[in-house]
């Protein structure tokens, strides 16, 4: 792989990674029709991915820092929690348990953590089919054929009224099965998990912001199923090390800013380019693929 190369793909990942038209069959789209051959693509792509959680925690950095405070509170109340209820099998005076979702962001912490149970399961059980089938054009356009549907569908969901306060538990379990159908090549995960959101009548604004901010445990797990197999895989990459600096900044800038594009159109309710978008690519893809036979 070449420096201009892992910048082409630097670039697409940033634009892709959050605009909803799924980076991971773009990837494996300009891949086969470029016949670009990535020599330890792994370890390549944990650093496309580590590139663009940076410009979440940019766009995002206020409630991921509250939330990361709020999740080590509840897992010291939790630990207090344990410790009381064994004392209490044997005490005369029970001792009350402390509650745990005490104010909005505990709530929302609790609420990302549940969505990431059903991604995290899903991610897990559908790895190695997602790796057989990751470079499968077909596939890929079936997928984005499906990612054009789901974002047409969130064109049609009126306005949704909840916001953080009125967010439920119920909301976050359904939302994070809908990004546990990402992990395949073609499906857009901020695509299904904005138009899962608005479907459980989240607001707009919301509905894009807790998207993103489901996608930091995501990306995290994500990173760590690649990382744990790099021991058993080729992880030299065969590009220099400026090449993968300067992809990785250029995701990471980009990623910044399609972030901020998707929160603007998502208030707007613009996402008709993108499914149209998404069908056209969906089309081409299983095109190339009719071609290669």
């Amino acid at each position: 792989m070449s420096v201009l190369q892992a910048i082409i793909l630097g670039i697409v990942q940033g634009l892709t990674e959050f605009l909803p038209v799924s980076s991971s069959g773009h990837l494996a789209l300009i891949k086969n029709i470029f016949n670009i051959e990535t020599d330890g693509g792994i370890l390549f792509d944990v650093l496309l991915h580590v590139a663009t959680l940076a410009a979440v925690f940019a766009v995002y950095y206020k409630d991921l820092l509250k939330i990361i405070v709020e999740f080590f509170g509840i897992c010291a109340d939790c630990c207090v929690n344990i410790g009381r209820f064994f004392k209490n099998l044997s005490a005369i005076n029970r001792q009350e348990y402390k509650p745990i979702c005490t104010n909005p962001y505990r709530k929302l912490t609790l609420m990302l953590m549940i969505s990431t149970i059903p991604t995290g399961i899903m991610g897990v059980l559908l790895d190695d089919v997602v790796e057989s089938v990751s470079g499968n054009l077909l596939i890929v356009g079936l997928c984005l054929l499906g990612t054009g549907g789901i974002l047409f569908v969130s064109e049609l969901v009126g306005n949704g009224s909840k916001k953080q306060k009125e967010a439920n538990f119920g909301d976050a379990l359904i939302a994070g099965i809908g990004q546990g159908f990402a992990v395949l090549p073609g499906i857009s995960r901020s695509g299904t998990t904005i138009t899962g959101c608005l479907l459980c009548g989240f607001d707009r604004r919301f509905a894009v912001k807790y998207s993103f901010l489901m996608s930091v445990p995501a990306i995290l797990g994500a990173l760590v199923l690649e990382l744990i197999k790099l021991p058993g895989a080729d992880s030299t990459v065969s590009v220099p090390v400026a090449g993968c600096i300067i992809a990785m900044i250029l995701a990471a800038v980009i990623g910044f800013f399609a972030l901020k594009l998707v929160n603007a159109l998502a208030v707007s309710r613009r996402f008709k380019p993108f499914w149209i978008y998404c069908l056209a690519m969906g089309a081409i893809s299983i095109i190339v693929f009719l071609i290669k036979l």
